[in-house]
């Protein structure tokens, strides 16, 4: 498989697969969700850097190795994404989302539709009635997000995810923790999630159809977090879209079955030729 190197373009660290030998098929640019960072796709990475692709994902800014830019805020988030691929000199990419990742790189395709040649949609969401999980309620709430975060330590946070998921291994969570481990990327993360209305997001509504390109929906539908009505709701909203629903497997699908996820992304962009 090919190796991944951890690098950095004006700030931002971000994850990239050596490409195994040139071809034309679109770049893929892997945009995490949280409490996450661009470790997540480790797996999914080589694997299409091994099919001639150009891949990479971003640490967004105040997660992994990127410091943070505040405000956190879901617009700054959109605008450092588009910086970072002009910088790094991407085109046309597959964009492949996950989680809040979701919410940031949907709206950035929707406002780029000429630079978008294929979706893989996980776990997320993009409609105004979006419905917040008790812990994301708690982020959004002045006064509860700071004494939650505060008081949440590296041991504490690892019960949180290892309840989540049984594919966290320390290594992963020494990763997701960089987010946590400073008073500006706590800051960053309460940004993010207060930052998001739901009346911003009902202009880009209809606009994922509009984009007219292939699109995977790959899904836990063990999801305790994203309600799976979602992934139906994508797939009756984007005409031609494939829906992959994964029986027993919860939000954190690309921990839970890494090797399931990179042969469904792959099979995906072999069938639609992009």
């Amino acid at each position: 498989m090919p190796q991944l190197t951890l690098q950095r373009a004006d700030g931002i660290a971000y994850r990239e697969a050596e490409v195994s030998h040139a071809s034309d098929r679109l770049p893929a640019l892997c945009i995490h969700g949280w409490p996450q960072s661009s470790y997540m796709w480790r797996h999914l990475l080589p694997a299409l850097a091994s099919t001639g692709r150009r891949a990479l994902a971003p640490d967004l800014p105040g997660f992994g190795d990127s410091p943070p830019d505040l405000p956190g805020t879901f617009e700054r988030h959109v605008e450092a994404l588009e910086r970072f691929r002009r910088q790094i000199g991407l085109g046309r990419v597959v964009l492949v989302v996950h989680d809040t990742g979701g919410l940031i790189g949907l709206r950035w395709a929707c406002d780029h539709p000429h630079d978008v040649g294929g979706l893989v949609i996980s776990n997320t969401g993009f409609f105004p009635e979006h419905e917040w999980i008790e812990i994301a309620r708690a982020m959004r709430t002045p006064g509860q997000g700071e004494a939650l975060l505060d008081s949440l330590s590296r041991d504490g946070f690892g019960k949180l995810l290892e309840e989540a998921s049984d594919g966290f291994d320390e290594r992963a969570l020494d990763e997701y923790w960089k987010a946590f481990s400073t008073a500006a990327g706590r800051r960053g993360m309460l940004d993010l999630y207060r930052s998001f209305e739901d009346d911003e997001l009902r202009p880009y509504q209809g606009k994922l159809a509009a984009l007219a390109v292939p699109t995977l929906i790959l899904w836990g539908q063990g999801d305790e977090y994203v309600p799976l009505d979602y992934a139906r709701r994508f797939s009756r909203e984007i005409p031609g879209s494939q829906l992959v629903l994964l029986e027993s497997v919860r939000h954190f699908l690309f921990e839970d079955e890494p090797e399931r996820c990179r042969q469904e992304v792959l099979n995906f962009l072999q069938q639609a030729d992009i």
